[in-house]
């Protein structure tokens, strides 16, 4: 039998080689102490024994690196649960329409770093005049119909860069939030320089969460 053979044979029959090795132990206590297998790292032979302790050890280095990565994530998940919140709050305080603008603004572009926000509305007759209320043309409704959902992505090409104004050829990548839990009455732009900030791939959850704080406190202050 190769060693092929035996691997297969290994797999195949499992329970049957722990019953003999666990036999063979029992028998011989000593055996597993004697036995001599290549280091990983070299070609040395060591005990079975230190082979099994190096694999263990690999296996906790391989835990406690998956562990940090956890803890990272939870702690920059809180960060952002603490920046919605301070979202929310302000938006639930703000006494009209100007004050719930302002406060997204702000704290898009303090809190969540985000150099380049633009906010549309339609079908307000009291937005006239403000920038909020500015044209938008069927085509983009009809795409901020059909989302359902935030998007993300490069900037180039997309139909609403020139939402940014003058700002429009700095910004690099855009996540676009329409607002409306059935039909959009809106959509929040936000943009970046950074061209990897918004990427197709990202998660979106904490842009829908936004997005559903803006729409709530915009509709109920027109």
């Amino acid at each position: 039998m190769n060693s092929d053979e035996a691997e297969q044979y290994l797999k195949d029959n499992p329970e049957k080689f722990a019953q003999l090795f666990a036999q063979l132990l029992e028998r011989q206590p000593a055996l597993l102490e004697s036995m001599q297998v290549p280091h990983p790292y070299g070609g040395h032979a060591i005990p079975l024994s230190e082979r099994q302790t190096l694999g263990l050890r690999e296996k906790v280095k391989l835990l406690e690196g998956k562990l940090a990565e956890l803890i990272q994530f939870g702690e920059e998940n809180d960060a952002i649960s603490e920046k919605v919140h301070r979202v929310s709050s302000a938006l639930m305080g703000a006494k009209n329409f100007a004050a719930v603008v302002h406060a997204l603004y702000f704290h898009l572009r303090e809190d969540f770093a985000v150099p380049h926000v633009a906010l549309r509305l339609w079908g307000q007759s009291l937005l006239d005049g403000t920038l909020e209320g500015a044209p938008v043309t069927d085509e983009q409704r009809a795409l901020v119909d059909t989302m359902g959902a935030p998007q993300c992505g490069p900037a180039d090409g997309s139909p609403f860069l020139p939402w940014f104004r003058e700002s429009a050829e700095h910004v690099r990548s855009i996540a676009l939030i329409p607002l409306g839990a059935t039909k959009a009455f809106g959509m929040l732009a936000l943009g970046s320089e950074d061209p990897r900030r918004f990427y197709p791939e990202m998660g979106t959850l904490y842009l829908r969460r936004i997005g559903e704080l803006a729409a709530a406190a915009l509709s109920s202050r027109l």
